[in-house]
């Protein structure tokens, strides 16, 4: 864990204070603190990292998803990886294959079959911004999943707003496709090289490789990428247009944000630049750029493509030297699937703390994505999602109901009977589109409050078997035509 982000060893068990397993200059924390469900176990295989050697694990084929709540700074842009190595933990010789979401939208498929095959583990990164002071990554099952999703690593690092400051993050997400730097003897750049833990690929085809004879300073650049990227770059002859094909793999049909990073290799002199035009499957992406030592970086904050990219630098007229290409960044852009709205989801964290056993899937967004609300919870769709019924009879649940429910002002259905909860039942005033209450069956006491007697619509009441005292209050025995028991 660091000032700005949490780096969670999954799986490594013990305080998160204590145990910690370095990678590189980076430390990573025990993810205890951050979950409450999963199992965890340690890896067998020989030579792995410390954050690949163990994972957390999700057993439990009922819950509708498994989530971290990992604490951020409300409007705050942040990068998320997740990183999975599958080591065989559960006996198998294949990986399952899983989802992944990032609040309440779907971030993608975790398949890292291929990967695993190769002997590597495999990471996915997307860029979102906190709608609420804490951030929800969460596996889920679906329809291809055989075995119990797993984690290796989640990493959650604050970006400053200058990055990726083109695309609004109130209604977009940017997932990595893929961040390079071309030319490269085969490393990998990270942190500390990249200040925000962005992982740059190497990439090579087979165009020439030039070395770059002066340094940049990242901080003139859109994105800050690190200066290790400008240590090599591909170019070709003079006259000559330069083509790559990157990335290697076909694109889904979407809208993209890309970034190419450029830097004039030789050495600071009045003839050090050279000008070409950049266009992307065929079409001008930028034209007569002009590129110095000092480098530039251009950049699209949306540009459609589907299948193969092809990148081509065609030089201007008369240029002594051909075109030349140092890195190069493509995200998706990935709508945002909706959201609750905050007030009830609050209410529901609330709730979910004051049981002392809730569903192992109450955490994240408790609506969405639809088909992983919460076990129990029916919402309505809308600008906002809102919460319309609870329904978790006879799921033995203890603690108490918290005061808080008042807050789901849009509940029309509330049925909690047949559970140990304990405590005094909460003035329920605010809750206009309440038409039925079940609480029967618990372990509740105190009075029943009157407001209840206020709510219009309500016609349905269930308290018998609870250690109420009291009167019935003169509300609700007035009411006519209205179920109370």
């Amino acid at each position: 864990m660091h000032a700005t982000g949490y780096l969670l060893d999954c799986g490594a068990g013990g305080s998160s204070s204590q145990t910690q397993a370095a990678e590189g200059s980076l430390k990573y924390a025990a993810d205890d603190g951050f979950i409450s469900v999963g199992n965890i176990t340690k890896l067998t295989n020989p030579d792995l990292v410390p954050i690949l050697s163990t994972l957390r694990y999700f057993p439990d084929a009922s819950a509708r998803k498994y989530c971290y709540a990992v604490p951020a700074i409300l409007g705050g842009k942040y990068l998320v990886r997740t990183t999975y190595f599958y080591g065989g933990f559960d006996g198998g010789t294949e990986p399952p294959v899983f989802d992944q979401i990032v609040d309440g939208t779907r971030w993608g498929v975790v398949d890292t079959a291929q990967d695993y095959a190769d002997g590597l583990s495999s990471y996915y990164e997307i860029v979102v911004a906190a709608a609420t002071k804490s951030l929800s990554v969460c596996l889920a099952r679906n329809e291809n999943t055989k075995s119990s999703p797993f984690i290796s690593a989640l990493e959650v690092q604050y970006l400053e707003d200058t990055l990726y400051n083109s695309t609004d993050f109130s209604k977009f997400a940017l997932r990595t496709v893929v961040r390079s730097s071309f030319g490269s003897d085969g490393e990998f750049i990270g942190f500390p090289d990249d200040k925000y833990n962005r992982i740059w690929q190497p990439f090579n085809d087979l165009n020439p490789i030039v070395t770059s004879h002066s340094n940049i300073n990242p901080f003139d650049f859109w994105n800050i990428p690190p200066a290790k990227a400008f240590n090599n770059a591909f170019t070709t002859s003079r006259g000559k247009t330069l083509q790559i094909q990157w990335p290697l793999m076909s694109l889904p049909s979407a809208d993209y944000y890309i970034a190419l990073y450029f830097q004039d290799n030789r050495t600071p002199s009045p003839y050090s630049w050279r000008v070409f035009s950049i266009s992307v499957n065929g079409k001008i992406f930028y034209a007569n750029l002009n590129v110095t030592t000092k480098g530039t970086t251009v950049y699209s904050s949306s540009w459609p493509l589907s299948g193969k990219m092809e990148i081509a630098l065609t030089p201007a007229e008369g240029i002594p030297v051909g075109p030349v290409i140092n890195a190069g960044e493509v995200l998706q852009i990935l709508p945002h699937g909706g959201r609750t709205l905050t007030r009830d989801a609050v209410a529901m964290m609330n709730l979910a703390r004051n049981f002392n056993n809730p569903p192992p899937d109450w955490s994240g967004d408790p609506c969405l994505p639809e088909k992983n609300s919460w076990t129990g919870v029916t919402c309505s769709q809308g600008k906002f999602y809102r919460v319309v019924a609870l329904n978790l009879t006879g799921k033995g649940l203890s603690g108490t109901l918290s005061s808080t429910v008042a807050n789901l002002t849009a509940l029309n259905h509330i049925w909690l009977g047949g559970n140990k909860l304990s405590g005094t039942i909460p003035e329920m005033w605010p809750l206009k589109e309440l038409k039925t209450l079940h609480l029967e069956n618990n372990q509740l006491e105190g009075p029943i409050p009157e407001s209840l007697g206020q709510l219009p619509r309500l016609y349905e009441i269930f308290l018998q078997n609870n250690n109420l005292d009291g009167q019935i209050p003169p509300s609700l025995q007035a009411r006519n035509g209205k179920s109370f028991q």
